[in-house]
């Protein structure tokens, strides 16, 4: 529902800059800032989509097949920049309503069931969902008008579309499904407050973020290394290889046996692991990883100076993610990795450090916080694979 003119939103009452909490967003629901695009004929948004410091984005109606990735440029929108590049593309478009394969290798733009209205201090941007990112299905944000993925500009207004591309294997969809998720960043306000030095390292010397204080000593960027041990016992697993060849996933189920789609890794004396090109695998953290209430994180793309892989598709860290209430330290969770070499195969050694966490202040603390007041699938995870697979007992 729309509010009156005269009265103030939650979401613009002044306050800090940084993340905004799921209490701003569901703020900025009301007033109109987030709403159903023209295609949702029930003009519904649920409360469930609605995270500690984000909101999951649904899929459409359609499908459009595409021969190449692409962003729109200032001067165009999305259906306008796709209709320059195949006059005849909605003919081809695939009806998700009651469900539909998604195949791997090909490139797709669904328009999403959520618009938004943002105002002038506000940006968003995007990642995809966990699962999705431990899937190996690459997903993009576009906006229209836009020259960057991911990215949406302050003041935007109008319809969010996202590019889908399955890498390993073939996925069942549906108007719905939640591929990727969207944050708002407050950008200016009365009362910025960065990440100090001192803030910064007494996060890490209190154990609030990770279990170890000697890392991050660039102020708000924590490294994290590779586990290629785990326990150090023979035969123990440590990671996992996508197969080439696997039947489709459709991602409403919970239940698929793991070997069917997956390789095991496994310790070995030497503590290495080569990565092939094009191969793609799911490793884990050393470091157990935490994100305390007034913080949320982000997983960096990958930085060819620490080699030639790329080790994330899905980048968000909400509030409470590993962090334990009771000794306000980090916990047991550790980060899951996706990863995929580049070109040339790539030796990987035990502790080597493969990437880095941003943290960023929220604008206020959220009320609801990931895994303790939420349902949350990866709370406490150690190696873990998407929810669509049964639990593994390694040895």
């Amino acid at each position: 529902m729309q509010l009156s003119a005269s009265i103030e939103s939650p979401a613009r009452a002044p306050s800090y800059t940084g993340i905004l909490p799921c209490q701003k967003i569901r703020g900025m629901l009301g007033a109109g800032e987030i709403l159903p695009a023209g295609i949702l004929k029930d003009g519904e948004i649920l409360p469930d989509q609605v995270q500690p410091a984000s909101i999951d984005l649904r899929l459409g109606e359609y499908a459009y097949p595409v021969d190449a990735s692409f962003l729109p440029g200032r001067a165009m929108k999305v259906l306008e920049k796709m209709r320059e590049l195949d006059s005849g593309f909605e003919r081809f478009k695939i009806d998700l309503r009651n469900g539909a394969v998604l195949e791997k290798g090909r490139v797709y733009v669904i328009p999403l069931l959520e618009s938004i209205n943002l105002r002038s201090d506000v940006a968003a941007f995007a990642n995809p969902k966990s699962s999705t990112g431990r899937l190996d299905i690459l997903t993009r944000l576009i906006a229209d008008r836009a020259t960057r993925f991911d990215q949406v500009e302050e003041g935007y207004e109008g319809q969010l579309y996202i590019e889908v591309a399955p890498r390993s294997f073939s996925v069942v969809v549906r108007t719905g499904t939640r591929l990727n998720q969207l944050r708002f960043r407050r950008t200016r306000g009365e009362n910025p407050r960065p990440i100090t030095v001192a803030d910064w390292k007494s996060l890490l010397t209190e154990g609030q973020i990770a279990d170890s204080s000697g890392m991050g000593e660039r102020t708000g960027f924590l490294p994290f290394t590779i586990d290629l041990r785990g326990s150090g016992a023979d035969e123990v697993l440590v990671g996992w290889r996508a197969k080439k060849h696997a039947r489709r996933i459709d991602l409403e189920r919970r239940d698929y046996d793991p070997l069917d789609f997956w390789e095991p890794i496994r310790f070995h004396k030497e503590s290495s692991l080569i990565l092939d090109p094009d191969e793609f695998y799911i490793l884990v953290t050393k470091e157990a990883i935490a994100v305390p209430p007034e913080f949320a994180a982000e997983m960096l793309p990958y930085d060819t100076r620490a080699g030639e892989f790329r080790v994330h598709y899905a980048g968000f860290f909400d509030p409470g993610f590993g962090w334990d209430m009771r000794t306000r330290r980090a916990g047991s969770s550790r980060g899951v990795l996706e990863v995929r070499s580049h070109e040339v195969p790539f030796l990987l050694e035990h502790g080597q450090t493969v990437g880095w966490l941003r943290y960023e202040r929220m604008a206020e603390r959220p009320d609801i916080l990931y895994g303790s007041d939420t349902a949350s699938n990866y709370q406490g995870q150690q190696l873990r694979l998407a929810k669509q697979f049964r639990a593994f007992q390694a040895v």
